[in-house]
């Protein structure tokens, strides 16, 4: 076998090639972002991701207030609890008589 032709440069060459292009195919199929021409990186781009993150920031604003109203209420029955001089006991009984 002569390793020295034109036939096994041209080999050597279009193993390189078809390596580098089945490793791009699995790293775009897997959503790893690939190189480009240039050694820059290309990241996969989502046509709904726009939507997708003002529905999150939307969600999240409405999870915060319901957040804060709870917090405030805990707060109101943590008062209730710990009230002194009796007016925990009062408070009791008209709770039960409201039952």
């Amino acid at each position: 076998m002569n390793f020295g032709g034109t036939g096994f440069v041209l080999a050597i060459i279009a193993l390189s090639i078809g390596g580098w292009m089945f490793t791009t195919w699995i790293r775009a199929k897997h959503g790893y972002p690939v190189e480009n021409e240039w050694g820059g990186t290309v990241h996969r781009t989502d046509p709904d991701a726009d939507r997708k993150i003002a529905l999150l920031t939307d969600d999240n604003a409405k999870l915060a207030g319901q957040v804060s109203r709870l917090e405030e209420r805990i707060s109101v029955l943590e008062r209730i609890a710990t009230e002194t001089n009796g007016q925990a006991a009062q408070l009791a009984d008209q709770i039960d008589r409201l039952r």
